[in-house]
C-alpha cells in the first residue's frame, strides 16, 4: 500500500518529492521500489474518482487536519 501511495505522489509532479520515515532498511527498499510502479493515465483517473479530496486517516484528529488535504 505504501508503495502506491508513494507511486501516486511521484505522478503528479516533479513538485511533489515524498519524504517518507521509516526505521527499518527493509523498509526503505520497499519505498524505493515504488519507483518502478507507473500508473497509468486511467489508473490514476481511478484514483482520483475514488478519492476526489485525497484521503488521510487517524494521523490527523477533528478540526486538527490541516486545510490544504
Amino acid at each position: 500500500m505504501s508503495q502506491l501511495a508513494l507511486a501516486w505522489l511521484l505522478a503528479q509532479g516533479e513538485a511533489i518529492v515524498p519524504i517518507p520515515g521509516t526505521r527499518r532498511i527493509e523498509r526503505v527498499e520497499e519505498n524505493v521500489a515504488a519507483l518502478d510502479i507507473a500508473l497509468s493515465t486511467e489508473e490514476l483517473a481511478r484514483i482520483r474518482d475514488i478519492l476526489p479530496d485525497g484521503a488521510f486517516g487517524a494521523r490527523y484528529a477533528g478540526d486538527m487536519i490541516p486545510n490544504w488535504i
